[in-house]
């Protein structure tokens, strides 16, 4: 008898490993391209029109603006993209979106979205921000200019209209997606925990072999970097108030009284002086654990991307004439993934208009980023910087954390990059393998502990000037080298068939 009942469980097991393999089969299957092609050029100006629209609700944590609205309207575009469950999700600060899309494959994937963007001056811009205009880039083609055209909206477009193209072309959904959507990435993402954390959108990420972001990854030349990792950061406040101090005045007063009274304005300067080396350019905070040296691999991975980019098109485009302490480009890049910065990106106090005013301000802030790299962590770095303040005497200086998270690492042998690797290659595109992504984005809610999964970037296209004026995104692209728009979304839809084909782990029964 028990060799009986072995031998149907046996054979039962049989039966599921074949149906699993079936399955994933089924939705791995080669899709009809030409026809989900076709659908991508019949969206194209429906889709170019979503992305102006778009633009047009400018979501800004920052400035506590649309944050309701930008999180309705990131539901709205998931529907329609064909997530059968969307849901807002209040978080204690700007609501999140979460949504699934079951198409019954045997491989799911996470898709991490941010709604919001970067604060602007119109002042500053050659076109409207918030239009989304037309504009020829020479060498480049007709982009979009508009704030969040690059970060992220355009690469986020692309990647909806993907979907809505494979299932209008009546094709099989090859993977089922979770997306994250978050609406304070630009503020450091103070919440993310409690989005992506919660313990049904938790236990449904699990599920996944990895999440990653749509990004339009072309550089002018078409190459494209795979980054295995991003930097962290911090985003706080330094604020020197007379009052706090016990010195200095507690309102502005007449600039004359100087000869008498404490300056907090110059107090916080010459505290600030104290975080970095003499010229600048390395942290000198007490207790920042030194970074970890980059290894015999990942200084090949930058030697071999530096030699195939043009140093002289970054130093135009940066408008900068030479690297710290006139480091080599290889060198200045080895520099660039493996440091960690402390960056003042202004600073605030007194009187700020025309001409002078001469007062002596009573407060004086300044705003800071802190770049990270392991193993270094957003609460160390914190805790280290109010420490080294303290112990220099400048404990009164208060230090508002407004967001920040660790760095994150992903293994360049994971599922989620080997299929981007795979992918590029058939574009013809030999990818730029990249340690670590100097910008920072929240990874580190899905590379750590509970989820524990791989993360990164993926897409092709390219866009520019993100967090700066005239920001962009191409959309009808006259260089052969360089996906416009319709080839930024085939990219997504090639990607998510690469990762739909059935592997070992994905037919094989638990």
């Amino acid at each position: 008898m028990g060799a009986s009942v072995f031998g149907r469980r046996a054979h039962q097991g049989a039966l599921g490993i074949a149906a699993l393999t079936l399955l994933s089969m089924a939705h791995a299957a080669t899709p009809d391209r030409e026809a989900i092609q076709s659908q991508v050029t019949k969206r194209h100006d429906t889709a170019v029109r979503a992305l102006q629209e778009w633009i047009a609700l400018p979501s800004i944590a920052a400035e506590d603006r649309n944050a309701k609205q930008g999180a309705e309207y990131m539901a709205k575009l998931a529907r329609d993209a064909g997530f059968q469950h969307v849901e807002i999700v209040e978080t204690g600060g700007k609501p999140g979106v979460f949504a699934t899309l079951d198409a019954g494959a045997p491989t799911t994937v996470g898709v991490y979205f941010m709604y919001d963007v970067k604060q602007y001056e119109p002042a500053e811009w050659s076109s409207p921000p918030l239009e989304g205009r037309f504009v020829d880039k020479p060498g480049l083609g007709k982009a979009i200019v508009g704030r969040g055209a690059t970060n992220q909206k355009g690469p986020e477009t692309a990647f909806l209209t993907a979907l809505q193209s494979i299932r209008d072309a009546k094709q099989t959904m090859p993977v089922n997606l979770v997306l994250v959507a978050e609406g304070e990435e630009e503020i450091g993402s103070p919440n993310i925990g409690k989005l992506a954390l919660r313990p049904d959108i938790q236990a449904a990420l699990k599920k996944s072999i990895g999440v990653f972001m749509p990004m339009g990854l072309q550089d002018p030349t078409g190459a494209v970097t795979v980054n295995l990792g991003a930097k962290g950061v911090v985003e706080l406040e330094l604020v020197a108030d007379g009052t706090a101090w016990g010195r200095g005045p507690s309102k502005d007063v007449h600039s004359s009284l100087k000869a008498m009274v404490d300056s907090p304005a110059w107090r916080l300067v010459k505290a600030l002086d104290t975080l970095v080396s003499e010229d600048g350019n390395t942290v000198a905070i007490d207790g920042f654990p030194t970074p970890a040296p980059l290894t015999t691999q990942e200084r090949a991975m930058i030697a071999k991307s530096t030699a195939t980019r043009d140093e002289a098109t970054a130093h135009k485009s940066l408008g900068v004439p030479r690297w710290i302490d006139d480091l080599p480009w290889e060198k200045a890049n080895e520099r660039l993934v493996s440091q960690p910065t402390v960056n003042i990106q202004g600073l605030v106090g007194g009187y700020t208009g025309p001409g002078g005013k001469t007062v002596l301000p009573h407060r004086a802030v300044a705003k800071i980023d802190m770049r990270l790299v392991p193993p270094m962590t957003r609460d160390g770095a914190v805790e280290a910087l109010k420490a080294h303040l303290a112990k220099r005497g400048y404990g009164d200086i208060a230090v508002n954390v407004s967001g920040g998270y660790d760095p994150t690492t992903t293994d360049a042998d994971s599922r989620l990059i080997q299929a981007q690797v795979a992918v590029l290659r058939r574009s013809g595109v030999e990818p730029l393998m990249w340690p670590r992504l100097a910008g920072s984005y929240p990874g580190f809610v899905f590379t750590q502990p509970p989820l524990s999964l791989p993360a990164g970037h993926f897409g092709l296209g390219h866009g520019g000037g993100a967090h700066a004026p005239d920001e962009f995104f191409l959309i009808e692209s006259s260089n052969p080298k360089v996906q416009g728009f319709d080839g930024a979304v085939m990219s997504y839809v090639d990607y998510l068939y690469e990762l739909g084909r059935p592997t070992a782990s994905a037919t094989t029964a638990k």
